[in-house]
C-alpha cells in the first residue's frame, strides 16, 4: 500500500482512547473479550431473560453470570434496570483500565454519551405485564423509577462522583454507540471536555425479541452476516465504554494508548424505517474517512453492521464496493459472535476493531459456509487471521436510516498512516 501524507491535527486535538470497559456474551474486560474475538467464540445459547413459551425461536446472546455487586460502589444495584447496571459497570471498568484516579476524576470536566436502542425496557416489560394482570395500582414504585433512559448516563455521573459532567443518552437505535462516540470525539477535539465516556448498553428484552420475532428476522441456531443461507439475527445484549482524551492529555499522565479516534460521519436519510438504503450508507462512510483524512486505499478493515438478514448484508456490501472502488478490504461482523447488542452493537464493535489494531489481528465471521455472491466481500470466515492493522472502519447502521460510522487507527506519532 502506498504512503500517503496527511495532515495531523495538534496534540490537543487529537483524540485517543485510553480505556475500555466491555461485558459482552463472548467475555468481560478487554483480555476475555480479545480472547473471544480471537478464538471466533459464540456467545448464543437459550435465552433466560424472559419466558419464551409459545415462540418457535429462543436463543439469544446474554452476558451470563454478571454481579453488579462486584463493579458498581455507590448505587443500591437494584436501583437501577439491567441496562444501567451494564453501563455503570463499564464506565468503572473503562476508568480503572485508564488508570484514571477517581478524586483526579472529579476536578476535571467529564462528557458521559451513552446511546441504546430499549434502554429499560426489560423493566417496562414487566411493568406492562403487571399492569396487564393487576391495572396501575399493582406497578412496582422501585421498578418505575428506574425505567428513564436518562439514567443509562446519569447513573455513571453518580457512580464516579463527578461534579462536572455533561450526560448524554443517545436513542439511535443500532448505530448509538458509535453516535456517542463521534459526541464524545467532537467534546474532546474542540475542547469542551477534558475526559469523554463514551459508549452503549442494552439489555435483553422480550419488546425487542417479540418485534423481530414478527418481521421474521430471528435466526433459528445462529447469525450468519453475507452467507447465502443466512436467516437472520439473533438478539444480544451487554454494554461498551471508552475513554477518550486529547492525545496531549494522555502523553502528560503517561497513559496507555489504545487506538486513535481520527473522525467519524453520520447520515440520516428517513428512507424507510427497516430497509437500509444504499446511497446514504457511502455518504455516511466517505464522511467519515473525508473527517478522518483517511483516504479509501488506506483503510486495513471493515466492521460491517452485517446483520444477517438479506437486506442489510446486501445492501452495506454494495455500499462498501462503491466505496471502496470494488476493492474493499476485509469486511467482518461481529454479530455473527456476539449477537445484535442493539445500542451497545457499534460500541462494541468499536472496542474490538481497538483490540484488534493492538493485538494485530482481525476477528472472525463465524458461522459461514458459503458467501452469499450478491455480497461479494472477504468476510475472513470462522478462523481470525494475524494482519498489520493501521486504520480500521466501523459501521453503524440504524433503524430510519440513522448511520453512524467511526474511523480508528494505531496511534503514531508519525504524520504518516496507511503505509
Amino acid at each position: 500500500m502506498r504512503a500517503v501524507t496527511v495532515t495531523r491535527r495538534p496534540a490537543s486535538q487529537r483524540v485517543v482512547i485510553t480505556g475500555l470497559g466491555v461485558f459482552s456474551s463472548i467475555g468481560v474486560g478487554a483480555g476475555e473479550f480479545t480472547a473471544g474475538l480471537r478464538a471466533g467464540r459464540s456467545g448464543v445459547a437459550p435465552i433466560t431473560a424472559f419466558d419464551t413459551t409459545g415462540f418457535d425461536r429462543s436463543l439469544g446472546c446474554e452476558v451470563r453470570g454478571f454481579d453488579p455487586h462486584e463493579w458498581i460502589e455507590r448505587w443500591d444495584v437494584d436501583q437501577l434496570g439491567r441496562a444501567s447496571q451494564f453501563s455503570v459497570a463499564a464506565a468503572r471498568m473503562a476508568v480503572r483500565d485508564a488508570g484514571l484516579d477517581a478524586g483526579e476524576l472529579r476536578d476535571l470536566r467529564v462528557q458521559i454519551s451513552i446511546g441504546t436502542t430499549d434502554a429499560e425496557s426489560h423493566d417496562t416489560d414487566r411493568l406492562a405485564a403487571d399492569w396487564v394482570a393487576g391495572g396501575p395500582e399493582s406497578l412496582d414504585p422501585l421498578t418505575a423509577g428506574r425505567i428513564s433512559a436518562g439514567r443509562l448516563s446519569a447513573a455513571v455521573a453518580h457512580e464516579l462522583e463527578l461534579t462536572d459532567a455533561e450526560t448524554v443518552t443517545l436513542a439511535t437505535a443500532c448505530s448509538a454507540g458509535n453516535y456517542a462516540i463521534g459526541h464524545g470525539f467532537d467534546a474532546i477535539r474542540v475542547g469542551d471536555a477534558d475526559i469523554a465516556l463514551c459508549g452503549g448498553a442494552d439489555a435483553m428484552c422480550r419488546k425487542s425479541f417479540t418485534a423481530f420475532y414478527r418481521l421474521g428476522t430471528i435466526a433459528p441456531d445462529c447469525c450468519r452476516p453475507f452467507d447465502k443461507d443466512r436467516q437472520g439475527i439473533l438478539n444480544g445484549e451487554g454494554a461498551g465504554v471508552l475513554v477518550l482524551e486529547s492525545l496531549e492529555s494522555a502523553l502528560a499522565r503517561g497513559a496507555r494508548i489504545h487506538a486513535e479516534v481520527l473522525g467519524y460521519g453520520l447520515s440520516c436519510d428517513a428512507h424507510h424505517p427497516v430497509s437500509p438504503e444504499q446511497s446514504s450508507i457511502e455518504r455516511c462512510m466517505r464522511t467519515a474517512l473525508d473527517d478522518a483524512g483517511v483516504l479509501p486505499e488506506q483503510v486495513d478493515l471493515v466492521s460491517a453492521h452485517g446483520t444477517g438478514t438479506k437486506m442489510n448484508d446486501v445492501t452495506e456490501s454494495r455500499a462498501i464496493r462503491a466505496v471502496y472502488d470494488g476493492k474493499p478490504p476485509r469486511v467482518i461482523s461481529l454479530k455473527s459472535m456476539l449477537g445484535h447488542t442493539m445500542g451497545a452493537a457499534s460500541a462494541l464493535a468499536a472496542i474490538a476493531c481497538s483490540l484488534a489494531i493492538t493485538e494485530g489481528f482481525i476477528p472472525p465471521t463465524i458461522n459461514h459456509r458459503e458467501t452469499d455472491p450478491e455480497c461479494e466481500i472477504d468476510c475472513v470466515p470462522n478462523e481470525s487471521v494475524p494482519a498489520d492493522l493501521r486504520v480500521v472502519q466501523n459501521n453503524g447502521l440504524a433503524f430510519a436510516g440513522n448511520n453512524a460510522v467511526v474511523v480508528l487507527g494505531r496511534y503514531d506519532e508519525s504524520a504518516v498512516v496507511g503505509q
